[in-house]
């Protein structure tokens, strides 16, 4: 496992469309290395999800933890068939670091996915979850959050020195 480079703010790769992993490849080691891969890179930036793209690969695959004790989500080429609701919610994004804003999403998602093990499966998602998934399904259609924002809500923390 090793922690990958992370892409940032002004890098074009975030503003193109991932492509779909195909069938064979899911189980394939080289799948299964950046599912690792990217499992530690957002663990060791404390993030919630992290999209494939963010590591400069085009492929639709995202992990996503909640820290409780469910452990790390894979969703392999997942797509939001359903949403329900709005909710605004306070976000930020590991390829803009320090920078959080408002912004609206389904307060609930139905999202169908293969998993690492290639099976298809469906979650329905609230709350964190649904806003995760949401999040990170953008990143994969070349979308980012700053572009959703509430006007006027954007702000920049200053990082904290060690």
């Amino acid at each position: 496992m090793a922690i990958r480079n992370l892409r940032y703010e002004g890098d074009e790769i975030l503003k193109k469309k991932s492509r779909e992993v195909p069938k064979e490849d899911i189980l394939s080691d080289k799948i299964q290395v950046l599912i690792d891969d990217m499992i530690e890179t957002m663990h060791k930036y404390n993030g919630v999800g992290l999209a494939a793209v963010q590591v400069g690969i085009l492929k639709r695959v995202i992990v996503i933890d909640l820290y409780d004790d469910k452990g790390p989500i894979v969703l392999i080429n997942p797509v939001i068939i359903k949403t329900k609701g709005e909710q605004e919610v306070e976000e930020g994004c590991l390829s803009f670091p320090n920078q959080f804003a408002k912004v609206v999403r389904p307060a609930e998602v139905v999202a169908e996915y293969t998993d690492r093990e290639g099976k298809r499966m469906r979650v329905k998602a609230k709350e964190l979850l649904a806003q995760a998934i949401a999040h990170e399904v953008d990143h994969l259609n070349g979308e980012l959050f700053i572009d959703k924002i509430l006007p006027g809500t954007l702000e920049y923390i200053e990082p904290e020195e060690n």
